[in-house]
């Protein structure tokens, strides 16, 4: 078994929601990236970081992932130490870089308000902005034990509400033009592999 193998099926053990949370991010990531005519290299390493974008939250207390109401503010604090914790778990591996920084900085704002460094604009690297898009969608759509799933007209209204802001206009338009072509939820995604990609490359800014 591969270390990513090897991590993916700890993460389902521990919670089975992420597990589907990440299959479901990590099409959504593809269908960004083949939607910006990425390579089909860059595209696979894209569902590698969806599919692995939450896997720091190994590190965090079963209890918090499954409390079923708000996070205190020290709570919220625990919980956003993920994204650390899953770059130390893939950093070593033979995830790619593209999946690696993603796995990081999934969290970031374009605005700076986000988590872990603070990032802004396009100092956010640019497979970040792809997987956080596509980690709100799929958290907008999924019915959690403390609310019900948005429909997806109302996902991608937020989405564009936020555009700008939150997230990168031209992350969210590429997610627009992929779903008017394709359903959502998604049917049940294959095992995603890894794929290679370089970061020197900045396919869309």
């Amino acid at each position: 078994m591969s270390p990513v193998t090897e991590l993916v099926a700890a993460m389902q053990l521990k919670d089975p929601y992420t597990r589907g949370h990440g299959d479901r991010v990590g099409q959504a990531s593809a269908l960004i990236g083949a939607e910006l005519r990425l390579s089909g290299d860059l595209v696979a390493a894209l569902r590698l970081a969806g599919t692995l974008h939450d896997i720091g939250k190994l590190g965090v207390p079963g209890a918090l992932l499954r409390k079923p109401g708000p996070l205190t503010a020290a709570e919220r604090r625990t919980v956003q130490r993920h994204p650390g914790h899953g770059y130390a778990l893939v950093r070593d591996t033979g995830v790619p870089a593209v999946a690696r920084v993603a796995v990081l900085h999934h969290h970031e704002r374009l605005d700076g308000a986000g988590y872990p460094h603070g990032l802004a604009g396009r100092l956010i690297p640019w497979p970040a902005r792809i997987v956080a898009v596509a980690d709100a969608l799929d958290a907008m759509t999924s019915t959690r034990s403390y609310r019900q799933a948005r429909p997806v007209a109302a996902a991608l209204a937020e989405l564009r509400r936020c555009a700008g802001s939150q997230f990168d206009p031209c992350v969210v338009a590429a997610l627009g033009r992929a779903l008017s072509r394709h359903p959502w939820p998604p049917p049940v995604p294959q095992p995603a592999g890894a794929g290679a990609g370089s970061l020197a490359r900045r396919p869309f800014g």
